[in-house]
C-alpha cells in the first residue's frame, strides 16, 4: 500500500471512530468500553502547563475555544475552533505511521446570515496534527492555537474554510477554572467522568475573513479541555452544553447529557465575578427546552429557558442564527446564543444527539 492510500485508510478508520451515525455506546461511541485506557478517578490535581497538552493514555481529549465577537459597527459573529484527539488502542504511543492516535479539527464562523464550517482529519506520528504543553501549541494542518512568543498569557487562535477565515489574538491574566469537583467532572450516576476545566476569561481581538471581506472584531473567549477514555454512559445519547458570560462579570458553565430511559444528568458551575467557582448540584439547574426548529431535516430546540435556583438565574437564550449546523463527521448544532431575564448577557450552546 503506498503513503497516499495509507492515509486514505486510516483517515476513513478516524471518520468511522468519530461518526455518530451506527454506533452504539453513547453519542459518537463515547460511552464504549474503554478496557486498556486510563481511567478518570476523583482527587486529582490540575497541574500547568502539563494538563495544556494531550494525555495519550486517555481514549479522547479536546480542546475547544468558542468566542462572540462584534465588529466596529457593533454587528454579531461566533468563532469555533476544536481540535479533537482519539486513540485507536491502548498502550505507549508507537512512532510514525503505527501511531494509534488520530485527530480531528473543527472550525466555524457564525453570523446572523450566515453559518460557515469546516472539518480536517489527520493522523498522528507524522506531525500533521499534534498538541506541545510548553509552549503551548495545538495544531492540525495549518490551524493553530499557541501561545505568543514573549507575550505570556496571550495566544494566536487561526483556521480556515472554503468561505472564511480567522487569525485573533487571546489574552488573559487569570488562571484556569477547574469544573466539577476540582477538575473531576461527573457526567452520569454509574461512574461515567471526565477531567474538566475551562479557561473562560480570554479577551479576543482580531479579523475575520468572510466571502473575501475583512472584518475587524473583538470580544470574549471560552475554551473547554476535557479528557477521559470512557465519558458517557452507554445509552446516553447526546448533550446540551451552555458557557455563558453574564455582563455583571460572573461566567456559567451547565450541561445535561439525555438518556434513552433515565432523566437527564445535569451540572454546572457557577463562576463569579472574583473567580470564586461553586459547583451547582443536579436540582439546583432547570433546562426547558423552547419550540423545536427545523434543521438539516432534525428538530432542533434552538432556544431554552435556563434556570439556577440558587442564584435566583431564570433567562431565556436565543440563538444568533437558528442554523448553526455543524455538517461534520458527527453533525451537531453549536453556534453563539444571547439571553435575556433576571440576567442578560451571551454566550454559546452546543447539542448533540438530535
Amino acid at each position: 500500500m503506498n503513503v497516499r492510500a495509507l492515509v486514505f485508510a486510516v483517515l476513513s478508520i478516524v471518520i468511522a471512530c468519530f461518526a455518530g451515525r451506527g454506533l452504539a455506546g453513547g453519542f459518537a461511541g463515547l460511552g464504549n468500553d474503554a478496557a486498556g485506557f486510563a481511567e478518570v478517578v476523583p482527587g486529582k490535581r490540575m497541574a500547568f502547563p502539563a494538563d495544556f497538552g494531550a494525555h495519550p493514555d486517555y481514549r479522547i481529549e479536546w480542546w475547544y475555544v468558542t468566542a462572540n465577537l462584534k465588529d466596529a459597527a457593533g454587528t454579531p459573529y461566533g468563532v469555533q475552533w476544536t481540535l479533537f484527539r482519539q486513540a485507536l488502542a491502548p498502550g505507549a504511543e508507537r512512532e510514525g505511521f503505527a501511531n494509534q492516535q488520530v485527530w480531528m479539527g473543527h472550525a466555524a464562523v457564525t453570523s446572523a446570515e450566515t453559518h460557515h464550517f469546516a472539518e480536517a482529519l489527520a493522523r498522528g506520528g507524522i506531525g500533521q496534527a499534534g498538541v506541545i504543553a510548553e509552549p503551548f501549541k495545538a495544531w492540525v494542518d495549518d490551524w493553530t492555537f499557541a501561545d505568543l512568543e514573549g507575550r505570556p498569557g496571550s495566544s494566536s487562535l487561526s483556521a480556515k474554510g472554503d468561505a472564511f477565515s480567522y487569525a485573533l489574538t487571546l489574552t488573559t491574566n487569570r488562571a484556569p477554572v477547574p469544573q466539577g469537583e476540582q477538575g473531576y467532572s461527573r457526567k452520569s450516576e454509574r461512574g461515567q467522568a471526565s477531567y474538566y476545566y475551562s479557561q473562560p476569561y480570554f479577551e479576543v481581538s482580531g479579523t475575520l475573513t468572510l466571502s473575501g471581506r475583512v472584518i475587524d472584531v473583538a470580544g470574549r473567549a471560552w475554551m473547554d479541555r476535557e479528557w477521559s477514555s470512557q465519558p458517557l454512559a452507554p445509552d446516553q445519547k447526546g448533550w446540551d452544553w451552555f458557557s455563558l458570560h453574564l455582563d455583571g462579570g460572573e461566567k456559567l458553565m451547565l450541561f445535561q447529557l439525555r438518556g434513552e430511559h433515565d432523566a437527564a444528568f445535569r451540572s454546572g458551575s457557577w463562576i463569579g465575578a472574583d473567580g470564586a467557582v461553586t459547583p451547582l448540584a443536579p436540582d439546583d439547574i432547570a433546562l426547558t427546552p423552547g419550540p423545536a426548529h427545523d434543521v438539516a431535516g432534525r428538530k432542533i430546540p434552538v432556544s431554552w429557558k435556563v434556570e439556577v435556583k440558587s442564584r435566583r438565574l431564570s433567562i431565556e437564550t436565543a440563538p444568533l442564527n437558528p442554523e448553526s449546523w455543524m455538517g461534520t463527521a458527527f453533525p451537531y448544532w453549536e453556534g453563539p446564543i444571547r439571553f435575556r431575564g433576571s440576567h442578560v448577557g451571551e454566550g454559546y450552546l452546543e447539542m448533540t444527539g438530535y
